[in-house]
């Protein structure tokens, strides 16, 4: 069984909380996750640079940087940035995100079966050596 980290952001704890419970320990059987949580960018910003994170899970309504935002800047500012995944509260806005290079959506509220189905998706293809969206990360051979 494969293990990986998880940074889950969101200025609300109680937000964080759901997106946790949506996922879960084990999204797969295969699977298992340890969650790190940052409330702002800079957090965010100190969890990349010291730890080695496989996914990124960012709230698209958190204030004042929402996840959107953080997505885009962080691509922006890494050279092998996570895969990233916002939490969005329209299905309508999933054009901005696109326009961000997020890796992938999710509408709120959360399904636990899509949510768990969507971060082992994600996972497993990180696991494959699939580069991110938007990085300048190198395409294995």
């Amino acid at each position: 069984m494969s293990e990986y980290t998880v940074l889950l952001y969101s200025d609300d704890a109680a937000v964080r909380d759901r997106i946790r419970l949506a996922i879960g320990p084990r999204p797969a059987a295969d699977l298992q996750v340890e969650f790190a949580e940052a409330s702002t960018w800079e957090e965010c910003r100190r969890l990349l640079d010291e730890y080695e994170i496989d996914l990124m899970v960012l709230d698209g309504e958190a204030t004042p940087a929402g996840g959107i935002g953080i997505a885009r800047q962080t691509k922006d500012e890494y050279l092998n940035p996570p895969p990233t995944c916002v939490v969005i509260a329209r299905a309508a806005d999933r054009w901005l995100a696109a326009y961000a290079q997020v890796d992938a959506t999710l509408v709120a509220p959360l399904d636990p079966v899509t949510t768990g189905q969507t971060v082992a998706g994600m996972l497993r293809a990180r696991r494959d050596g699939s580069v991110p969206l938007g990085t300048l990360g190198t395409i294995p051979r």
